[in-house]
């Protein structure tokens, strides 16, 4: 199943499922069947604005997001969907960090449980920098349904992988 690299933590059992799907041509039917439509998001204010929103619902105490935008350099080839980084920098005798959070241009044309999931990810990178137990705590208190979301994000990177097509564009 070496074909599967976007499942390869998963079971033998998961991944053997998903190959007969993909062998039957089915894999993009099942996703269409789950999320029927793309998000409306396109811009980057949009994007801005919804994650502002996800951050003063869930994150209200946490330090500023200053900057929130589709990112087309981003590639999931290496394995990053979305980026979040903290720039320091000396303003008088304080050091101050602008918080960036950068999302693969890919995901303008997504669902927005797929969308809600990179931004949900990437927010909890503010409070907690590693992906530990507190990480994904954290991720499934903004989103109850993140680790299925992450999974068919997955089913869909395989899609892409295997038949090139996109499903929501």
């Amino acid at each position: 199943m070496s074909h599967l690299k976007y499942l390869s933590a998963y079971s033998e059992q998961t991944q053997q499922q998903v190959a007969q799907l993909i062998a039957k041509n089915q894999l993009g039917e099942v996703l269409l069947k789950r999320y029927s439509k793309p998000h409306e998001l396109r811009t980057d204010r949009a994007l801005y604005q919804y994650v502002q929103d996800l951050k003063s619902e869930f994150l209200r105490n946490a330090e500023p997001i200053n900057k929130v935008e589709y990112d087309s350099k981003i590639h999931v080839i290496n394995h990053a969907l979305g980026l979040h980084t903290a720039i320091s920098r000396v303003q008088g005798g304080k050091l101050k960090a602008k918080h960036e959070i950068r999302v693969a241009t890919m995901f303008k044309e997504v669902p927005l449980e797929f969308l809600r999931m990179i931004a949900v990810h990437e927010l909890a990178h503010i409070k907690e920098k590693q992906h530990d137990k507190a990480f994904y705590k954290l991720c499934t208190y903004m989103e109850p349904n993140y680790h299925q979301y992450e999974f068919d994000l997955r089913l869909y990177l395989t899609q892409l992988d295997t038949e090139g097509r996109k499903l929501w564009s």
